[in-house]
């Protein structure tokens, strides 16, 4: 399946159209968006910004044979096209306020440099335990000298117990 991203990665800009029904299943609860498209191994999120980039008769003609493609096909009363049309009116659109320029250009889950932050983090450990092993090598071993043993105060002897009965 395909890599699917928390809807908190890239904002709530397509809340409204990733969580609308699609039609109902056959246990009677309704398909949402975000269902069908995991169910075609489809990134529901990648999908919707790649969706809001789209003029509307590509977007709908592309969100229509996803719809198509679904097990048990679109619902009776109502075509792809047709479903396509009404939810792609929920989704925001390029130039809206409400798409970040982040959430279209970049992929779900993905973050301006993060491996390069993760490469950064891994080189700057290695270099400071490098460091702290070869201070610790360069210091000559602690002598421990004149040691006493332990005050008699705190040194136990041996009782013998009291009325042992013999």
């Amino acid at each position: 399946m395909a890599r699917l991203a928390s809807g908190s990665q890239l904002g709530s800009e397509f809340n409204d159209f990733l969580f609308a029904p699609i039609r109902q299943t056959e246990n009677g609860m309704p398909l949402s968006v975000l269902s069908a498209m995991a169910r075609l191994d489809v990134d529901p999120w990648q999908e919707a910004a790649e969706l809001a980039q789209l003029p509307g008769d590509t977007a709908a003609q592309r969100l229509a044979s996803l719809i198509a493609a679904l097990p048990n096909g679109p619902s009776p009363h109502q075509e792809a096209g047709a479903i396509a049309a009404r939810l792609l009116t929920l989704l925001p659109r390029v130039g809206s306020s409400r798409v970040s320029p982040r959430a279209l250009k970049y992929g779900p889950g993905d973050t301006v440099g993060s491996r390069g932050t993760i490469y950064a983090y891994v080189v700057l450990m290695v270099i400071l335990l490098g460091a702290q092993f070869i201070l610790a090598s360069g210091q000559p071993p602690v002598r421990v000298e004149n040691v006493h043993p332990p005050a008699s105060s705190t040194a136990f002897t041996k009782m013998s117990p009291r009325n042992s009965g013999h």
